[in-house]
């Protein structure tokens, strides 16, 4: 391996660990508020890169399907928990909310999708369709069990999982796609030879998990999440409501998945259950770094990387399994630290 190689094999590392911070960031984001290991944060990022690529193509995506049937599902689940005290108003908020915001989305989208307006509308409309998406997913799957254990959340995750990747192929189809490049201009630094793309990736990447350096430190919102993070009873008992607390928790995750794929699809060609394998390696960052501390979890993801990219190298047939096996020394040593504890509160 010469320098030259090497230099390539870590501006990949570094391009693929941006996006994987951005989604192990995202899963210690849920994590922390709800205390849900939200294994289908990748279905975020293929949705978002399969929304961008329908518009770029001029067709309808598939997310103006699925977000108004998910809006409908999750407005019968409300009116049924709120059956009691139901009245006029309250149906109509529901109803507006869950039924008319997705369908006016839906309606919008397939308006604009075949006039093909350019990059920033594909972009703000692939935003506006699959945000909303991560709300009602907690609504639907994870609101009735908020007191439930970690271990039965994180199976309702992976069942919401293999939903979603199910939905993906009957709403986006099994082809796969990749988007225009944000630029084609490139940049030689020496041997290197580092595209616009890459450097859309890794400056978008900084700026996000500045953004949440703000709002968590800077907005009552964001210093209301935190409480809930440290204490979910106490945060109620102050006034702060938990169940919004996770709305807006997804909420974010929704859009940092959604930005994630726009990054990702001129990058690499992606399809229905390809977030699943960037979710995974999201994952094992999540949990490198502790499920604690963003920094830590940004390093390990950037770790993530260059393991892969330096086994895409040397060993690539077993590129995943060597990414995915770096979680074992780190399970195993912590299970020997940590002391044991039947559940958490």
């Amino acid at each position: 391996m010469d320098s030259s190689i090497f230099l390539f094999l870590v501006q990949d590392g570094v391009i693929n660990g941006a996006i994987y911070a951005l989604v192990a960031v995202a899963i210690v984001l849920v994590f922390a508020v709800t205390r849900i290991l939200f294994i289908p944060q990748g279905e975020f990022v293929a949705f978002g890169a399969l929304t961008l690529t329908a518009f770029e193509a001029g067709h309808v995506p598939g997310m103006a399907g699925l977000l108004p049937a998910l809006g409908v599902v999750a407005a019968a689940l409300e009116l049924w928990r709120r059956r009691s005290d139901l009245d006029v108003r309250q149906v109509g908020r529901v109803l507006a909310a869950d039924v008319a915001l997705p369908g006016a989305l839906a309606g919008l989208a397939v308006l604009i999708a075949p006039m093909q307006l350019g990059a920033t509308v594909n972009i703000l409309m692939t935003l506006a369709l699959v945000i909303p998406l991560g709300p009602l997913v907690y609504r639907i799957a994870f609101r009735p069990l908020a007191e439930a254990s970690v271990l039965v959340l994180f199976i309702t995750a992976v069942g919401v999982h293999l939903v979603l990747v199910a939905l993906g192929l009957l709403f986006f189809g099994p082809e796969g796609y990749r988007a225009t490049p944000v630029s084609e201009a490139a940049i030689e630094a020496g041997p290197m030879l580092i595209s616009g793309q890459s450097i859309a990736v890794v400056v978008a990447a900084a700026a996000l998990f500045l953004a949440l350096y703000v709002f968590f430190d800077r907005t009552l919102t964001g210093k209301a999440l935190k409480a809930s993070a440290v204490n979910r009873r106490g945060a109620l008992l102050v006034g702060i409501p938990t169940a919004l607390s996770g709305r807006i928790a997804f909420a974010l995750a929704a859009a940092i998945g959604a930005l994630s794929g726009i990054l990702v699809a001129p990058i690499t060609t992606i399809y229905y259950d390809t977030g699943f394998i960037i979710g995974l390696k999201g994952f094992v960052a999540a949990i490198l770094g502790g499920l604690g501390s963003y920094p830590a979890t940004a390093t390990a993801a950037i770790l993530v990387g260059l393991v892969e990219s330096f086994s895409s190298f040397w060993a690539s047939a077993f590129k995943e399994v060597i990414v995915f096996t770096i979680i074992l020394p780190v399970l195993f040593w912590r299970s020997l630290a940590a002391p044991h504890a039947e559940d958490e509160e």
